[in-house]
């Protein structure tokens, strides 16, 4: 509230405005019939007369409608560090994607006959057998396990790490983050055995809660007209981290044919700079965007209970997430499980492409990589040059397009037996992942008070993750016991479901 008065003879006048904290009048000064409010009191004395003026924020602007200043529209220095942070830390989480098989063919000759690979092997064997796959894949079901390890890590770390920081602010979680990153890469470096490198993963997907946490900082930082921005760089890092990061692993890979010995430690001492690049400069450019005094005030209160985040009913129903509205819940769990029922389709198709384009079409890894460079390039281009563009009002119409474009992508992939078909279907693939992810993560940031922000976030990852790990396991189980054609249109139907979901929704 600002009071002003002013006096002219006898005449004495206040003004009185509301504003609210976001500098818009409150619920009680709006009106469906009027945007302004006047009353006018007149007390009479014997030496005074005092007249009092409530007038609304957008009167006294000269305007019938709430104006945003110029300021208001610009993207904040802060998201840009964010986009940085990024970018370092997926090149380096990215070049290690092409040297796995490397890898994996050193530990299978180096790795002790009593060691943790053979133990694994023969699992992977057992699955691959009863799912019916050639013994070409085994490598390929054995990434896969890897990586659906690294995402139900993730699954558990993304929503911890989001609580922490609403309670002790962005900053110091973000680098303990980091810090747990860079030593996941001095351990792979030291691995010498499997077991070893196995453990650097674990703590690597333990600490990568930084990626929800970036999206927290995002919210903090950004006005409703430009989240959609910020939340679009976050997916323009994640494009460019997975053309640029691969290619130096290719390069990697190439190199360590010629080798002998540990010559894993060179990728890995690389990236470990990359890692410790990303602490430094987050360190010195990055300043906190949780003030102490819109923190959440006690970690038990930010956290809950600790079963909402392990039990699944619990981090579908997002109880950890206090102090919120019952229409924002409910708002809050549909888009939550339409993003999990999204991506666990998605990582199936994305996760089993390897193997199709392998059975059906004969790519060689190098076809392979240009492959999945064009799909990086088409949503890198996507998210810069028109998702980070779009005005508030067009996030949720551009999110519920992009689902449905999925739909004729599953089916064209699974009907291509030229590559002119295949390569539209992932055309439309990578068009429909540059819409819908960023839009979704903004469409959720708008939920949620300022100290459940990392909460709200770190759940919604978290939900993410958990879809990344079950669904390349569920999918490599339909590939190979119903083929690629059945699996593909069945997905492409199933998804029609979170594309009516959303255009349901009554979020803005």
């Amino acid at each position: 509230m600002v009071q002003t008065r002013s006096t002219i003879g006898k005449l004495r006048t206040t003004h009185i405005t509301y504003t609210s904290d976001e500098g818009q009048p409150p619920a009680a000064f709006q009106s469906s019939r009027t945007m302004t409010e006047k009353r006018t009191e007149y007390t009479t004395t014997t030496s005074t007369v005092t007249k009092r003026k409530v007038t609304s924020t957008s009167e006294l602007n000269g305007s019938s409608t709430p104006t945003l200043s110029p300021g208001s529209l610009k993207t904040h220095p802060t998201v840009y560090i964010v986009f940085v942070s990024l970018l370092l830390d997926l090149l380096a989480f990215t070049m290690i994607l092409p040297l796995l098989p490397s890898l994996l063919d050193h530990y299978s000759l180096n790795d002790r006959p009593s060691g943790l690979y053979p133990w694994l092997l023969a699992k992977v064997r057992y699955f691959q057998e009863f799912v019916g796959a050639p013994d070409r894949f085994n490598s390929v079901l054995f990434g896969g396990f890897l990586g659906s390890m690294f995402s139900f890590l993730q699954f558990v770390a993304s929503p911890l790490v989001g609580g922490l920081s609403d309670v002790y602010g962005r900053k110091p979680v973000m680098l303990i983050c980091l810090i747990g990153i860079a030593f996941s890469y001095v351990l792979w470096a030291l691995s010498k055995s499997f077991a070893l490198f196995v453990l650097a993963r674990i703590v690597g997907g333990i600490s990568k809660g930084n990626v929800s946490l970036s999206m927290a900082v995002i919210a903090d930082v950004s006005s409703l007209a430009t989240r959609g921005r910020g939340m679009a760089l976050v997916g323009i890092a994640f494009s460019v981290g997975f053309i640029v990061g691969p290619v130096i692993g290719a390069l990697f890979a190439h190199w360590s044919h010629g080798q002998t010995g540990d010559w894993f430690v060179v990728p890995a001492l690389f990236a470990l700079a990359l890692a410790l690049a990303d602490v430094t400069f987050v360190l010195c450019c990055f300043k906190e965007t949780l003030p102490k005094e819109k923190r959440a005030r006690s970690v038990a209160g930010s956290l809950g209970q600790a079963t909402a985040y392990i039990n699944l009913p619990d981090l579908f129903r997002f109880k950890a997430v206090k102090n919120i509205s019952h229409s924002d819940l409910k708002e809050l769990q549909r888009l939550g499980f339409i993003y999990f029922v999204y991506l666990f389709l998605y990582s199936g198709l994305e996760f089993t492409l390897t193997f199709l384009t392998h059975h059906a079409f004969n790519y060689t890894s190098m076809q392979q990589g240009w492959m999945f460079f064009v799909i990086g390039l088409t949503m890198a281009v996507m998210q810069g040059g028109y998702v980070r563009r779009l005005p508030e009002h067009k996030i949720k119409p551009t999110a519920v397009l992009g689902l449905l474009l999925i739909v004729p992508a599953f089916i064209c992939v699974g009907l291509a037996s030229s590559p002119i078909l295949l390569y539209t279907g992932l055309l439309l693939f990578a068009i429909s992942t540059a819409m819908v992810v960023p839009c979704m993560m903004t469409l959720v940031s708008k939920l949620g008070s300022h100290d459940q922000k990392g909460t709200v976030m770190g759940i919604f990852r978290s939900l993410g993750a958990l879809a990344r790990a079950v669904g390349p396991i569920v999918a490599s189980i339909a590939y190979w016991s119903i083929g690629s054609t059945v699996t593909y249109l069945l997905g492409g139907v199933a998804l029609f479901w979170p594309w009516i979901m959303l255009r349901r929704s009554n979020i803005a």
